[in-house]
């Protein structure tokens, strides 16, 4: 089990509240946006379609991201008074935990975004609500599955380099962990980076002549490889190399760059949307919205 460290040497407590102010930032903002997005589909019956529900499972793991995200940066600033995690070891692993199921989660759920999109625009048939509502249980009971793994031994969870969040220990270069390692990743991110890839390349090749779809379809592949790309990176030089002879500062770029999909996400999904728009301007103006509806 993990446990609580005090701060540690090559971060001083302005990186600490530095850190710690772009993390809270990160996590409002996703937070922020991504609320707006589930309570558009409460409120905009329009809203409730099957492709959407996609939409929705991406932003309930995107918000479980952003709440992660708050955790992290009110651990950063307590952690200047305090001088240690404040949550204990079991905290750790409970952080870990949601951090890894909600992140798992958000790539899937893009990855099946891209697929259903690709099914609503170059197929006859319009997806059917099982088949979503399939779709988004196998994302969500196979994120937590392969999350609960290192609760089981089949990987572990320890503290990130400042010590103020839990992830995957990359530190420990064994059997155990380059096993979970390449197996995890293999499903959980070139796997779906793969469907969402081809999905909007054969959009692109599909629609090409009769016109392009109301969907952006570059920025959902870049997002991911941007956001979670050098996550990978660090996870794949760890496996083969000493993560030590990269400097802790270092180490923590991927973890603040990663906090950013969830806006990211929220800003192409839901308010590059016309019709999720709407629905956040009946969430924010409900009695013009309902004048608008008598009309």
């Amino acid at each position: 089990m993990a446990e609580s460290r005090s701060l540690p040497t090559g971060f001083g407590e302005l990186e600490v509240l530095a850190v710690g102010t772009v993390l809270m930032v990160e996590a409002l903002s996703g937070l922020s946006l991504n609320s707006l997005t589930i309570l558009s589909f409460c409120k905009n019956p329009e809203l409730r379609t099957p492709i959407h529900l996609l939409v929705l499972s991406l932003a309930l793991a995107d918000s479980g991201i952003s709440l992660n995200a708050l955790i992290a940066a009110t651990s950063s600033l307590l952690r200047v008074s305090h001088r240690h995690w404040p949550y204990g070891s079991d905290g750790c692993q409970a952080h870990g935990f949601q951090g890894f199921t909600t992140a798992l989660a958000s790539i899937c759920s893009s990855a099946a975004i891209a697929w259903g999109r690709y099914h609503h625009y170059c197929t006859r048939s319009r997806l059917a609500w099982n088949t979503a509502v399939s779709l988004v249980l196998f994302v969500w009971l196979s994120s937590a599955f392969w999350a609960a793994l290192p609760l089981l031994g089949w990987g572990h969870y320890d503290y990130e380099p400042l010590g103020t969040c839990c992830t995957l220990d990359y530190s420990r270069r064994d059997r155990n962990f380059t096993s979970f390692l390449f197996t995890m990743a293999f499903f959980n991110f070139v796997l779906p980076l793969f469907i969402t890839l081809t999905s909007y390349q054969l959009m692109e090749q599909k629609l090409g002549k009769t016109g392009h779809p109301q969907v952006n379809t570059t920025l959902p592949a870049r997002t991911l490889m941007l956001c979670w790309g050098p996550y990978a990176l660090l996870y794949l030089y760890a496996a083969v190399m000493d993560v030590a002879s990269i400097s802790p500062k270092l180490q923590m770029v991927p973890a603040l760059i990663a906090k950013m999909a969830p806006t990211i996400n929220a800003v192409n999904y839901a308010l590059g949307s016309e019709m999720v728009q709407r629905g956040i301007w009946q969430c924010l103006s409900p009695q013009r919205s309902e004048r608008d509806h008598a009309q």
